[in-house]
């Protein structure tokens, strides 16, 4: 089967993201479908046993195996890398098997990570709980602040890992000054960047090396499938990457890249008109709780610089009861609109309480110097009019006391 792209990546390199996100990486069989095909297949066939060895032995361009190449994978792959800037990507079975790879596949006995202490619960477990496991030291840091990443790196320092905006405290991290000390000193800079999407801010623009996803989130956008992907040189992704994917196993199916791929269609109005929405249903938590944490209003304190590195701040934000869990978790059952879900970046709000979710596996010391206190709840602001969600809101705060 004869199959083309129909592109010049010298082309589609100056197509804005928007562009990129419903055409980058499309590859057509001799159908001519103008759909991404489905490839469901585990492995494919040679015409001769020559073919065989010649294309394991790297001398022959074709696909050997679905843990490596996919044709569907592979479009995505495509298609994110080229939403990032970046020269490569590889796409995983969900983010977690992304930002462990982003990792391990760099990472031995004896090295050193500086990351930042509000991370993902899971990723806190990478850090705190997987990587000494392995020899390998951490120091974890307040990202906000540049300059503890630089006390904190040493001679063994091999990677710099952080998010921005961070889940679920929303602390912004200055992408330029921390990637900037990285890349002096010869340290690696992973970056998740799962709440904003290359939609909304590129780190490699501001000189990140690495950008790791859960395409779980914004990407796909509406719940369905997991799915990771990470992003890189060409260099990183084939030479440090690859190896790590290839003989450890975490691959993305078919069908799922394919459903990102459909995801990525409406990535752009989705999350713009999402943002919209979380600004107007922040404006009005601002004025009835005693604390929120929303980048886009300026009374964060780090609105400016989140404004400075993204486009649009997102639809996703916590805001604090005093009230603690019991009070916390009675907004939750008060809801009538808005589900209780620990997922985000889908096209339904949905609510979460981080302390006995998400990160109900990391230590309550740990929680509170990340700033996940039981009073806190994340919120993912959705499609549905903000007026209907306000309402909501506005139910739920009254009947518990608020």
């Amino acid at each position: 089967m004869k199959r083309h792209t129909g592109q010049d990546r010298s082309v589609t390199q100056k197509w804005k993201p928007a562009t990129q996100a419903v055409r980058g990486g499309t590859a057509r069989s001799e159908w001519g479908e103008t759909s991404e095909a489905l490839f469901l297949t585990s492995g494919y066939a040679y015409d001769c046993a020559a073919d065989a060895a010649a294309r394991f032995a790297g001398e022959q361009a074709g696909m050997t195996y679905s843990r490596l190449q996919n044709p569907t994978v592979e479009m995505l792959e495509q298609r994110i890398a080229l939403m990032e800037g970046a020269e490569a990507a590889r796409c995983m079975a969900s983010g977690m098997a992304a930002m462990t790879a982003a990792l391990l596949c760099q990472l031995e006995a004896g090295d050193h990570v500086v990351a930042g202490r509000a991370l993902f619960g899971s990723c806190r477990w990478l850090t705190d709980t997987l990587l000494p496991k392995f020899g390998i030291a951490t120091t974890v840091v307040d990202a906000r602040d540049p300059q503890a990443f630089a006390d904190a790196a040493t001679d063994r320092t091999k990677v710099f890992f952080f998010e921005t905006p961070a889940n679920p405290t929303m602390d912004v991290v200055d992408l330029k000054a921390v990637c900037g000390i990285a890349r002096e000193r010869g340290i690696t800079s992973v970056v998740d960047n799962a709440f904003a999407t290359p939609a909304l801010q590129r780190p490699m623009e501001f000189g990140a090396d690495v950008v790791a996803y859960s395409a779980t989130k914004m990407m796909d956008g509406q719940g369905r499938v997991l799915a990771g992907a990470v992003c890189g040189s060409e260099d990183f992704v084939t030479e440090v990457l690859l190896p790590f994917t290839r003989n450890t196993g975490p691959t993305l199916s078919a069908f799922n890249a394919w459903v990102v791929l459909k995801g990525l269609e409406t990535l752009d109005l989705r999350i713009r008109r999402q943002s919209e929405n979380a600004l107007v249903v922040g404006r009005f938590l601002e004025g009835r709780v005693p604390r929120i944490n929303h980048p886009g209003l300026p009374s964060h304190p780090q609105h400016d610089l989140a404004m400075a590195q993204m486009a649009a701040a997102g639809p996703i934000f916590s805001f604090e009861v005093d009230g603690g869990r019991s009070q916390a978790h009675g907004l939750l059952d008060a809801l009538e609109l808005i589900d209780i879900s620990n997922n985000i970046g889908d096209s339904r709000s949905l609510m979460t309480h981080p302390a006995s979710t998400t990160h109900s596996g990391v230590a309550e010391e740990k929680r509170l110097d990340m700033g996940i206190t039981e009073g806190l709840l994340r919120i993912n602001v959705g499609l549905e009019d903000p007026e209907d969600l306000i309402a909501d809101l506005d139910q739920a705060l009254r009947a518990v006391g608020l």
